[in-house]
């Protein structure tokens, strides 16, 4: 669950199975039901009918905080009353080294936490360019880019296009930020 739409359609497709949500918030949700009629099974179906699944180990949660907080600080945050780097962000806010945060996701997930982060300030890059708020200068400043030329760089080498042919094209690329890899 990475978004508000998603916390929507999870609530309303556990209740349509039966399964009470008391409290739901990005990457958990606390259920009530009634082993009686509904299994863990039943409750795993319903997630994984909507391109999710239960999160169980310590790691499996460890990996989605994770994702949640890369989300949050991307997409959300914007970055902009102070810079800091992804990195020391995700350190301070789970407390852990980034090396052990790297390690563990790269375990569980086919891409590495660097190229994770990496698509998402991609990703959020498209949108602020495509709101045509902002200047790229801006951006690459929100977007915690040492330059423009940096900015221009990375996205080349990310989309197979320059941020003018982007602008130009049809933005069609987008993706959604759970389907970026």
């Amino acid at each position: 669950m990475v978004c508000q739409c998603c916390l929507r359609v999870v609530r309303e497709e556990f209740e349509r199975a039966g399964v009470a949500v008391q409290e739901i918030s990005l990457g958990r949700a606390v259920v009530r039901y009634d082993p009686a009629n509904t299994s863990m099974e039943d409750i795993r179906t319903v997630l994984v009918n909507l391109g999710t699944d239960l999160v169980e180990t310590r790691e499996d949660r460890l990996v989605e905080e994770i994702k949640i907080t890369v989300i949050e600080l991307i997409h959300h945050m914007n970055n902009v009353d102070s810079i800091v780097r992804k990195s020391e962000y995700l350190v301070e806010k789970m407390g852990l080294s980034y090396a052990y945060l790297s390690r563990i996701f790269s375990a569980h997930e086919q891409i590495t936490l660097e190229r994770f982060i990496i698509l998402h300030k991609i990703e959020r890059i498209k949108e602020l360019i495509d709101q045509e708020e902002l200047t790229l200068s801006e951006i690459a400043f929100i977007m915690d880019y040492s330059s423009v030329q940096y900015l221009s760089n990375q996205f080349k080498h990310i989309t197979g296009m320059t941020v003018s042919e982007y602008k130009e094209s049809d933005r069609s690329s987008k993706r959604p930020i759970d389907q970026l890899y």
